[in-house]
């Protein structure tokens, strides 16, 4: 729909007229979203819901800024620690973090305060042993 509205005619009728045209040439068959439900309506109002969805189709994930990567990267290894099989993984794990933390403690990152110490490999190892 490229053209202008004719001068003199009403908006809604012109309209109506662009749809009628439009469904009689077939451009409303197979429309992707043709027989799907409308999404979630109950949810709260998001300004980026485009962008999210966008991010969604094309398989991106959010980018967090270095700080807080970091704390979800801390978080993970202390989860993949607990799950280790032996006492060597664990400390091959705290080892991978602990290097990160601090390399990021001698040149904090930009973004929120990092507020990250480096892990106790011998407290993690010791948690894990008693859950054995």
């Amino acid at each position: 729909m490229t053209e202008r509205k004719p001068p003199g005619v009403d908006v809604e009728s012109w309209v109506d007229k662009q749809i009628r045209e439009a469904t009689e040439r077939g451009e409303f068959h197979n429309l992707s979203g043709f027989g799907k439900p409308l999404p979630d309506d109950t949810a709260p109002y998001d300004e980026l819901w485009w962008v999210k969805g966008k991010m969604h189709r094309e398989g991106i994930a959010p980018v967090l800024p270095p700080a807080l990567a970091l704390r979800k990267e801390a978080e993970d290894a202390r989860e993949a620690a607990g799950r280790a099989a032996s006492e060597a993984e664990v400390r091959r794990i705290v080892a991978g973090i602990n290097e990160k933390i601090e390399a990021a403690l001698r040149r904090p990152p930009a973004g929120p305060p990092l507020r990250l110490t480096p892990f106790d490999a011998e407290e993690l190892v010791h948690q894990w042993r008693s859950r054995r």
